[in-house]
């Protein structure tokens, strides 16, 4: 594994582009402003080389390779850790892993493999890993498994689960997420299955674009309030969200203005989330779906983002 090239702030977050044997990954380390990395620390890991779902608001999809070993995965970890933490001892309350970076995680079953010995692994006693999935067809062996995995290793609300939806629209969900995959009524099924009292709520996800409707009686049809909340994003500005058209429904520049979505899932009974990371996170290029691989490729700045320097690395750990 060598680090390919960087980009960041230490303050804010880091990205590092790694190659292993000649494929190339994103990983990420940041905080969340004002909360400093005592209290929360977040990690972000690729589990694929590139991804074969290719939704349209990301730009790791379409430079599918294949998946990463458990190794490749955890070296992604160890590596963010040594850089804060050389001898290992993560002290953050909250020590959250994303399996968010590049890829859709349920396509590797090392993943699972990973989640089992991680605690193993690493000195963090607020470990806290965090799954994201669009719930590609066809994988229902490896959410069964998971779940064992949950429940007897991560109980208690020490595990984050989140079914990325994007839209109540049928139709435009499968442009958006242009892959097989579970309808709402499979993934509610699972999902409250997946729930124990005392877990985390299962979180929907909509990275949310102007064109993306949601309706708060569709999810009522399917996903409990006292088992789900819902998570709403800007569209970060990424390479393949503005070739694709797509704006942001919320302004990343002003989390203090009222959306009545909000006002209409909260009527629902809807615990609802507005995620606006710090402004930079676009800058650096740090947010999900954001891929730094391309703008080394190309040389070039996207004049909506990517503007922190890309350096070279200083050294390549073995």
């Amino acid at each position: 594994m060598k680090i390919v090239a960087s980009a960041g702030h230490p303050d804010i977050a880091m990205v590092y582009v790694m190659d292993f044997d000649g494929n190339l990954i994103e990983c990420v380390e940041a905080v969340q402003p004002p909360r400093p990395r005592k209290e929360k620390w977040v990690l972000m890991i690729s589990t694929l080389f590139g991804c074969p779902i290719a939704c349209q608001m990301c730009d790791a999809g379409g430079h599918y390779r294949g998946k990463l070993t458990e190794s490749e995965m955890y070296a992604q970890i160890d590596y963010l850790i040594k850089q804060r933490y050389p001898d290992g001892f993560v002290p953050s309350e909250q020590f959250k892993i994303q399996f968010a970076r590049m890829g859709e995680p349920a396509l590797n079953p090392a993943v699972l493999d990973l989640l089992e010995s991680l605690p193993e692994k690493i000195n963090a006693p607020g470990l806290i890993p965090s799954f994201s999935t669009v719930a590609p067809h066809g994988t229902g062996e490896f959410f069964e498994h998971l779940t064992e995995i949950k429940n007897r290793v991560y109980p208690g609300g020490r595990f984050q689960f989140q079914f990325s939806i994007h839209t109540t629209d049928q139709k435009l969900r499968d442009e958006l997420i242009p892959v097989k995959k579970w309808d709402f009524q499979k993934i509610a099924a699972f999902g409250d299955r997946f729930y124990q009292p005392g877990d985390r709520k299962i979180t929907l996800n909509f990275a949310l674009a102007k064109q993306s409707p949601i309706q708060s009686d569709i999810l009522l049809d399917y996903f409990d309030p006292d088992r789900y909340l819902i998570k709403i994003t800007p569209l970060n500005p990424t390479y393949q969200a503005e070739s694709s058209g797509l704006k942001s429904y919320i302004n990343p520049d002003n989390d203090k203005e009222n959306y009545p979505i909000f006002d209409e899932l909260r009527e629902a009974g809807y615990q609802v989330i507005l995620s606006i990371g710090d402004k930079e996170e676009n800058r650096i290029g740090s947010n999900c779906g954001q891929y730094v691989q391309k703008h080394v490729m190309a040389q070039s700045e996207l004049s909506a983002g990517y503007t922190y320097q890309v350096e070279k690395p200083v050294f390549n750990p073995e």
